[in-house]
């Protein structure tokens, strides 16, 4: 019987970059509703990640490297929440390029996905800030979650841009990866591999996620506002810069280096894609 039946081999890089643009042009298609939806979730799927992670950057008995690398072990759920569960998120999304350099979609269907996913990740991600706030969580451990929150937060907020705009870029570089390389599996075990690695290694690295931070920033103005953080505060305008670099430096990141490098690697000419698209039993682009 055809092994492929059971799924216990991956995809190829040149069929995974034909998955991508295919998957690209069926979100960029997606109606408005579902889209908001599954952006909502998204944003607090990230943030669940981001949630775990604090807690073990709060565990002062752990040293560095091991804080870093737990830390981005368990946020790792976030991602594998939206590549398993389904949801549109805005950096992994950022693959959609690809089909728009194939010439499937165009620039307004692009730009259309970015913008409304981005905003429905921050509401996501906001919001599950402001209910984690209200369940009591931020003090756990005599506060010193809340206390970690703003911590992380403000140091965000310090960032140069130049230092905003290259974190951005490399973290978006291995989110992207991890969702290209969850593209080849065909089991839910072969798509935990493919992400937890990368997501790792981001956020060990002290990379920077646009989604993550909307969900951090928020969180903190409001332990702010309880009084439980330092003296040196979270300002919505220190978000918004931080924001504007971190989701720059991620579209670099994830359309340029990953979606548009493929592309050129992969590309196909008109004739012999044409050709693959309507090759009888063809399932995989």
């Amino acid at each position: 019987m055809d092994q492929d039946f059971f799924g216990s081999d991956a995809y190829a890089p040149a069929e995974i970059a034909r998955r991508v643009s295919s998957v690209g042009v069926a979100k960029a298609r997606l109606a408005l509703l579902p889209l908001v939806m599954l952006g909502v979730l998204a944003g607090a799927f990230i943030g669940l990640g981001s949630m775990l992670s604090v807690i073990v950057k709060a565990d002062a008995s752990l040293g560095f490297a091991a804080s870093q690398l737990v830390a981005g072990l368990v946020f790792s759920l976030g991602l594998l929440l939206v590549v398993v569960a389904g949801a549109e998120l805005f950096t992994g999304n950022n693959l959609l390029a690809m089909a728009w350099a194939d010439g499937r979609i165009g620039s307004l269907d692009v730009l259309r996905n970015w913008v409304v996913v981005c905003l429905a990740n921050f509401a996501g991600a906001a919001g599950l800030a402001l209910i984690v706030y209200l369940s009591g969580h931020t003090a756990m451990a005599s506060g010193e979650i809340g206390r970690t929150v703003v911590r992380i937060a403000l140091a965000k907020q310090d960032l140069s841009w130049q230092e905003a705009f290259f974190r951005g870029v490399l973290c978006n570089v291995l989110v992207c990866m991890a969702v290209w390389m969850a593209m080849a599996g065909r089991s839910v075990a072969d798509k935990a591999v493919a992400v937890i690695f990368p997501v790792t290694a981001f956020v060990a690295a002290g990379f920077e996620h646009s989604i993550a931070n909307m969900y951090l920033m928020p969180l903190a103005m409001l332990v702010q506002q309880g009084g439980a953080g330092p003296e040196a505060l979270v300002t919505v305008g220190g978000m918004a810069r931080n924001l504007a670099f971190v989701i720059a430096g991620n579209l670099v990141g994830g359309s340029l280096l990953v979606a548009l490098v493929y592309h050129v690697i992969y590309r196909e000419r008109p004739a012999a894609a044409e050709a693959s698209r309507s090759r009888p039993g063809d399932t995989r682009a």
